[in-house]
């Protein structure tokens, strides 16, 4: 078929076609972003925390403060807990996977840097890697004799002193870590800087997402040999077999309580609870684009279809004419679908120039990452797609009209 007819017709119809290419160009726009910012949403919930989430429950007490026999309750709690049947590992840990604060520190590679090399999040608690069940890849985890009380960490970090025994000498990292620090490399026995504190990689663990910090180096991660106590805001983590947590759940709060029944408990959940209430925003988020996506592709197909009808309507007598010529009905079918193809594409021109713009504005102001190119032929034959499909009852309508009905119609 030859497009200068349909081009003719279109320029006698500025108005209506302006609409149609207006309508796609703005939904490509804003649905190519859109199904980016919920593909970004829906990998920010299924990243891999790296550790046993469904194995795990945590207790959290309020912070009151740090009593002169914190450290023996927190020994002695750990006890109890041990103690309870079915509970495999136990830590008291200072920040989890998946909370709304993180505790970070600046890394160097050496202690004269001006730059710190990374930031990353520093996770302790005795035992703590094995009761997160983290996969070591390399080296070893942190052993009993490498922990510093908290307390004794503090003191000598205020003194100054990076050769103060009171401070912890190793440390495991991940493996993210270790790629961003020495790529291709053996992090093993290689020190890291905390100030002028050199500390020695023992281990690499091939996952630990920081606490809440996902828009850069979402793994990059620490664990530190230091014992916190009870009453600093650390939670109790347990961890047991998944069938176990609501079972060891109770037991635990009960044996906290037995200990001090004047305990005040913020939270009790499984991490299935703490990954479910941290990304429920993302859910609400990610359902709000999925409807404004659909919303826009259906007010497009109706439009689509609504003036395709007017369109039919006022075209009557001339499809009547054509029709008189000789002009079968697939002839007037295939004449519409090119047309709407026609306008579909000038639109979809459009909407990509205006997506791009979109993106960039994101990208500036909301660290948004670049829209993949792969988004645009994927929105386009998205877009046709509909188009087709919008404007195929008017044209079928238009198809059925006989000639000599047509003629009449002036």
């Amino acid at each position: 078929m030859e497009i200068r007819p349909i081009l003719s017709s279109l320029s006698r119809h500025k108005i209506t076609a302006w609409l149609v290419i207006i309508e796609i160009a703005l939904t490509c726009a804003i649905v190519c972003n859109a199904v980016f910012l919920i593909s970004q949403r829906v990998d920010r919930m299924n990243m891999v925390s790296g550790i046993a989430e469904h194995e795990l429950v945590e207790i959290q007490l309020a912070n009151l403060g740090v009593r002169p026999d914190a450290k023996a309750r927190t020994q002695e709690d750990l006890a109890a807990l041990r103690k309870i049947p079915g509970v495999t590992q136990v830590s008291l840990a200072n920040q989890m996977p998946f909370s709304d604060s993180e505790t970070n520190n600046s890394i160097k590679l050496d202690p004269t840097q001006k730059l710190p090399s990374l930031s990353a999040a520093l996770y302790w608690g005795e035992n703590l890697a094995q009761t997160f069940g983290t996969q070591l890849v390399v080296g070893r985890n942190l052993r009993e004799d490498d922990y510093r009380d908290l307390d004794a960490v503090n003191k000598a970090a205020a003194g100054g002193d990076p050769n103060d025994k009171a401070l912890p000498r190793v440390l495991v990292i991940t493996q993210a870590v270790a790629d961003k620090l020495w790529p291709g490399k053996n992090p093993l026995g290689r020190f890291i800087y905390f100030g002028k504190t050199p500390e020695t990689v023992v281990g690499v663990v091939a996952h630990l997402v920081r606490p809440a910090s996902f828009s850069q180096g979402a793994e990059f991660s620490l664990l530190v040999p230091i014992r916190p106590v009870v009453g600093d805001g650390s939670s109790y983590l347990i961890r047991t077999a998944p069938q176990e947590r609501q079972r060891v759940l109770k037991a635990a709060l009960a044996a906290l309580k037995a200990l001090d029944p004047r305990r005040v408990v913020i939270e009790k959940r499984t991490w299935d609870d703490v990954r479910s209430e941290f990304f429920q925003n993302d859910r609400a988020m990610t359902g709000l684009l999925v409807g404004v996506c659909v919303a826009l592709l259906v007010v497009t197909a109706l439009g689509i279809v609504g003036l395709g009808s007017f369109w039919v309507a006022q075209r009557r007598r001339t499809i009547g004419v054509r029709r008189a010529l000789g002009a079968t009905r697939g002839n007037i079918l295939h004449y519409f679908q090119t047309e709407n193809f026609l306008l579909a594409t000038i639109g979809i021109v459009i909407g990509m120039v205006l997506a791009y713009a979109i993106n960039l504005f994101l990208m500036l102001h909301y660290e948004l990452p670049r829209l993949p190119v792969i988004y645009f032929p994927v929105g386009a034959v998205l877009l046709w797609s509909i188009g087709q499909l919008a404007v195929l009852g008017p044209a079928l309508r238009a198809a059925a009209v006989p000639p000599v009905v047509a003629t009449r119609s002036v």
